[in-house]
This record gives structure tokens, sequence and C-alpha cells, in this order.
């Protein structure tokens, strides 16, 4: 084979294997809807670990992180889920966590939290994980949600009206 020839054979490799930003792992978690889960895939990098949402519910003890904005985590927000906004992070408000506590972090679909739980790494936590799908996935998947006042209700902010598409729960969609 030339040389011209192997270098023609790398976009095809690359499609395969994942870009340079990160590789798509084979154990990684997925969405129950195909459509939503080429999506999730398609806006993550996987440079952290991510948690499907029934290994979330079945894994006790999880400091869960909320990355979207104030507004989305106050319309609904998962139950125990402690908020810290994407935009403006302070994590002094985590300087009392242990570094070695398991954190999983969520937004809408798995792109911000994915970012953030980037970000929570280089502050020196070692097991921090993302959930694939997000908070879309989790209301598909039929959980509950709780809004600011930790009441249960049946409403989602979904970004706006163009990601709302992927919440197919019957539920409210506010933006």
């Amino acid at each position: 084979m030339t040389l011209t020839k192997s270098f023609l054979k790398l976009p095809i490799i690359s499609l395969l294997f994942g870009s340079c930003t990160g590789q798509i792992p084979l154990d990684r978690a997925h969405c129950a809807n195909p459509e939503f889960d080429k999506k999730v895939t398609s806006m993550l990098s996987f440079t952290v670990p991510t948690v499907s949402v029934s290994e979330l519910k079945n894994t006790p003890n999880v400091f869960l992180i909320d990355a979207r904005s104030e507004k989305e985590f106050a319309v609904s927000h998962i139950n125990g889920a402690h908020f810290l906004d994407y935009d403006h992070s302070d994590f002094n408000t985590l300087s009392t966590l242990p570094k070695q506590t398991p954190i999983v972090v969520y937004c809408s679909i798995g792109y911000r939290s994915e970012k953030m739980a980037k970000k929570l790494q280089q502050h020196g936590f070692t097991n921090v994980k993302n959930l694939f799908g997000s908070i879309f996935e989790w209301i598909n998947a039929g959980n509950s949600v709780v809004d600011a006042s930790g009441k249960n209700v049946n409403r989602v902010h979904t970004y706006n009206s163009r990601w709302s598409k992927w919440v197919y729960a019957k539920i409210e969609k506010v933006w």
C-alpha cells in the first residue's frame, strides 16, 4: 500500500474511533430512544465517564450536581441535586466535600454537565461522572422532578423550543 492510500484511510479511522477530543467508549451509557442517544453522543467528547439513569438510581450516596442555570433549576430538578451554575461556577461551595466523593453532574442533555465534570476533575475531584442524557433522559424514563420548594412537579425547563423535542414524556415544557 502506498503512503497516499494509507492517509486516505485516516478519516474513516477517525469516524470509527472517535474525535481527537475524546473517544466514544464501547461501554458508555445509552439513552432509551436511539435518535436521542445519537444526538447526545454527537454532543459529547467523552472526556469524563458517563453514567446511565438506571445506574444513577442504583447508586447510593452520590453527590448530584445540576449544572444548568438557576432559572432552569428553579423550574425543576432531580430531587436532592445541588445547584452549581455552569456559567458562574463557585467551586468554594464544595470546599467541605471530600475529593473522592462520588459525584454525578447533569444538565439538559449532558453537554454542559460534561464540561462541569471536567472542571471538577481539574479541581481535584477523583470520582466524577456525567449523567448521559441528563435531566431529559431522567424524565423520559418516567422519573419525577421537584421545583425550588421541593414539591413534585410535572414540568421541565427544556432550554429552548428547539431542544424541547428531545423530551418525549408527557410533561410541561418550559423555556
